[in-house]
């Protein structure tokens, strides 16, 4: 019941989010404030340009998080599914798709994903990353070198 609570809370704080991406930071404009981010662009530098991309092209506004685990991470950046200013939007569907752009080559680093890591989603292929990211709620060393870590 709390995923259930927390996906909707996160689900209806997005409807009027975007991101803006400007020099290595990435700043997401939630309902209920700014979440601003760091990004790596000396350890993931082609995770970093296309999230700088998607935003700087307005694909980020309006995708809601479609993928929340309390005490372990919510997902979002489904901009095909997910973005609920879209004919396409179907919550169902959010967290299958991706952008129009070519899946990126993984680009694993050193950094632990701890408590506010930015790191990009992907299928068990880890050459598929696009568009989707999740935030680290709490430390998972499972994920470290084997997602890529941007932010």
């Amino acid at each position: 019941m709390k995923k259930i609570i927390y996906l909707f809370i996160l689900f209806f704080s997005l409807l009027n989010s975007s991101i803006f991406a400007q020099n290595n930071s990435m700043i997401l404009k939630l309902a209920y404030g700014d979440v601003e981010i760091e990004l790596y662009p000396e350890k993931a530098p082609n995770h970093v340009k296309r999230f700088k991309e998607l935003a700087a092209s307005g694909k980020y506004d309006g995708v809601v998080f479609h993928r929340v685990i309390d005490g372990f991470m919510a997902q979002t950046g489904d901009v095909k599914f997910g973005n609920s200013n879209s004919p396409n939007f179907n919550l169902s569907l959010a967290g299958t798709g991706g952008s129009d752009l070519p899946n990126l080559k993984a680009e694993f680093t050193d950094i632990a994903h701890i408590r506010g890591t930015l790191s990009a989603a992907r299928s068990s292929d880890p050459d598929s990353a696009n568009s989707q990211f999740f935030i680290c709620f709490d430390s998972a060393p499972h994920l470290d070198r084997q997602y890529s870590v941007c932010g």
